[in-house]
């Protein structure tokens, strides 16, 4: 399939005639006493300066351009100065960064409206001074109390451009109510031409800013509510369209209304959550991409897709595939234990199937769908669960569990292949959140032959047991054909 990432730009250069260069003219077919050369001195192109021309450029065969939700909040914390770099060094033209003033007008980083998720402090944003903000801590990823502390702070929004000034755009989320503050932010830190201002603001309202503002990168939210408004830009149209849906019979989502907005402008999609693009989401297009990215961009027309998962996101706009099996690895589905029934393929503590997910008719596992990933879920100690997994070829294997939870601890679970004795107890690590799944090592290996085996994973009744299976994998120690 075709690639829908285009290959970085070389950077431009200007060129000037030199005289000492006229082998060159004549290589060329030239006549004249001079030749093309470079001309020393000439401003680099930086990534920035790539996206902000990608960013701007709506036109047939452009490449589709990543958004980091909140930065790289997989690697740091979100909305920290080391998320901004690790998504523009995974891959990133754009990041997401949430703007909130503090009680003396300086504009930070925060999503929301208090700190008590995200840091070691308690209270509003809004209440807190600046000097005050700075002495909390950040939490990893997406925060929680009971998830550990880092030595990040609470960037300035002058950091966070600074720190994306020649390597990508920001996209300046909930910073309309505050927007000449960061306009003058922008202004001071060299970086107009990397803020993308966003608003569902009325129509007049976003003219008077652009108006006043002329540099600035805008684009506008269109949902169901406000679809009418794209046609009160008439000509004037912002460079991108944010559009959100959350079904497919939408206005929005109707064919002929995104082309309206292909026509003159990028079309943005999110695809973190269930509600923002009719449950197109990231962990969908893991499992197979036209549950996810490969419509959102081929049926819906994305151009931009903001993503919680933005080196997968880069890895399948290059080649097409996402979320795929290691080689020589298994994969296990977690709610595709055997068959049998209660106490023989499995032993659940409650009846019924307490998730939202597509658990088997007549059997009690709860299984729940968390934004397409289809997990097991309320696990609880004493559980266990049977698995029939066929080795493709004999050898060693270390076993991985793609699971999450906002615990600390999440739990603990045991491995047994083939009736034999359960291993040691393996730490579910927390992950920051019930939809924030991680891939994470078991510390369990075996030598197993080719062919039929069986695995059962139980749940120590005696540990605390919050947290979610997605799945089990046993990767080969050695890589095939070693």
């Amino acid at each position: 399939m075709p690639s829908y990432k285009i290959p970085r730009r070389l950077p431009a250069v200007r060129l000037t005639v030199t005289a000492t260069a006229a082998a060159w003219a004549m290589v060329l077919g030239g006549s004249a006493p001079g030749a093309l050369a470079v001309e020393s001195g000439a401003p680099a192109d930086t990534a920035a300066d790539r996206a902000h021309r990608d960013f701007l450029d709506h036109g047939p065969g452009i490449g589709v351009m990543t958004a980091a939700h909140r930065g790289q909040w997989r690697e740091a914390p979100e909305n920290s100065i080391a998320a901004i770099r690790e998504a523009f060094a995974d891959g990133a033209e754009i990041v997401e960064a949430d703007i909130r003033l503090t009680k003396d007008g300086v504009p930070v980083l925060m999503h929301d409206a208090t700190v008590d998720r995200t840091t070691d402090g308690t209270g509003r944003v809004a209440d807190l001074t600046y000097a005050q903000l700075r002495t909390l801590r950040l939490r990893e990823g997406l925060g929680g109390r009971q998830t550990a502390l880092t030595a990040d702070r609470v960037p300035t929004l002058a950091e966070a451009m600074t720190a994306a000034r020649t390597h990508g755009l920001v996209n300046l989320d909930q910073g309309w109510q505050h927007r000449e503050a960061v306009w003058r932010v922008l202004e001071a830190t060299g970086t107009v031409r990397n803020g993308l201002f966003k608003s569902r603001a009325p129509v007049s309202e976003v003219k008077a800013f652009r108006t006043r503002h002329p540099g600035a990168l805008y684009m506008h939210l269109v949902d169901d509510a406000n679809a009418t408004s794209v046609a009160e830009f008439g000509n004037d149209r912002p460079p991108a369209f944010e559009v959100v849906f959350d079904d497919v019979g939408d206005t929005v989502a109707g064919a002929a209304f995104l082309r309206g907005l292909r026509a003159t402008s990028r079309v943005w999609i999110n695809s973190m959550r269930d509600g923002l693009a009719a449950r197109y989401t990231d962990e969908a297009s893991l499992i197979a991409p036209a549950r996810g990215w490969a419509t959102l961009i081929g049926g819906y027309g994305a151009s931009i897709i903001q993503t919680d998962n933005v080196e997968a996101l880069e890895t399948y706009l290059v080649t097409g595939v996402a979320g795929a099996v290691p080689p020589g690895a298994v994969r296990i589905q977690g709610e595709e234990h055997v068959l049998g029934g209660e106490g023989v393929a499995y032993h659940d503590v409650d009846a019924g199937n307490r998730g939202d997910g597509p658990g088997r008719s007549g059997e009690h596992v709860d299984v729940c769908d968390h934004d397409g990933a289809v997990a097991v879920c309320w696990m609880r100690g004493s559980e266990w669960l049977t698995y029939a997994v066929d080795v493709p070829r004999s050898g060693s294997y270390a076993l991985k569990a793609r699971v999450s939870s906002p615990y600390s601890p999440a739990g603990t679970y045991r491995l047994a292949f083939d009736g034999g004795a359960p291993s040691a107890a393996v730490r579910v690590a927390n992950t920051t959140g019930h939809h924030a799944f991680a891939l994470q090592a078991g510390g369990v290996t075996r030598t197993l032959g080719r062919g039929r085996h069986t695995l059962r994973l139980s749940l120590d009744a005696d540990a605390f047991q919050n947290w979610n299976l997605d799945y089990l994998q046993l990767e080969p120690v050695t890589a095939p054909g070693e």
